[in-house]
């Protein structure tokens, strides 16, 4: 169980808005490319200036984020605005909005550049091996427990809690190990995944 099983609740909720926008001609790239430049912006604000309190942005910009990807998915899929320069922006547009914005952490005094760090490479392992699921088996594989939806949630949080009390900044090298542990699981869930439909 992820986050990303209650999506098709959530795309309900935001179905008049996707509405809205395509009447006023906006496109699924446009709003992917939006995503991302707001997500580079956001990030190199907090790495300029790698103040705790400024954090509390993180998970307010992440649940806008994530309602804007949900918003560019469903223009592309129910008003046939799919193409593969979508597809190209969609997955590399997360990876580097992803970098982007968790790097910052590593700018905080107390956290540790190489836990982040490697937190990063390993999320773009389990993008990578939903898209290797994709490439094999045509469909693209969401497996958790720590996909893009629950990261988001869990170093928003994080954000959250190192905004509200910065004295306990160590905590955040406890949640990047964490999260390094279960993003090795994901990775290897998906490319299970793979495997479970071939041998199927």
């Amino acid at each position: 169980m992820t986050l990303y099983d209650i999506k098709p609740k959530f795309q309900n909720l935001l179905r008049p808005t996707v509405a809205r926008l395509h009447a006023m001609g906006a496109t699924a790239n446009q709003v992917t490319l939006s995503v991302l430049l707001a997500s580079v912006l956001l990030g190199s604000v907090l790495i300029c200036f790698p103040k705790p309190q400024l954090f509390i942005l993180l998970p307010l910009f992440l649940f806008f984020r994530m309602a804007l990807n949900a918003i560019d998915g469903m223009l592309a899929r129910e008003f046939n605005q799919k193409s593969q320069l979508g597809a190209i922006l969609n997955e590399v547009g997360d990876i580097i909005a992803d970098a982007a914005l968790y790097l910052a952490f590593a700018f905080l005094t107390g956290v540790s550049p190489g836990l982040v760090v490697l937190v990063i490479l390993l999320s773009w392992l389990t993008e990578f091996c939903g898209v290797i699921a994709q490439a094999l088996t045509g469909s693209r594989n969401y497996r958790g427990p720590l996909g893009k939806s629950d990261r988001a949630f869990v170093l928003g949080a994080l954000g959250l809690f190192i905004a509200i009390w910065p004295q306990y900044i160590v905590v955040a090298n406890v949640v990047f190990g964490a999260s390094a542990v279960l993003l090795a699981w994901t990775s290897i869930n998906r490319c299970r995944s793979v495997l479970e439909v071939k041998n199927g």
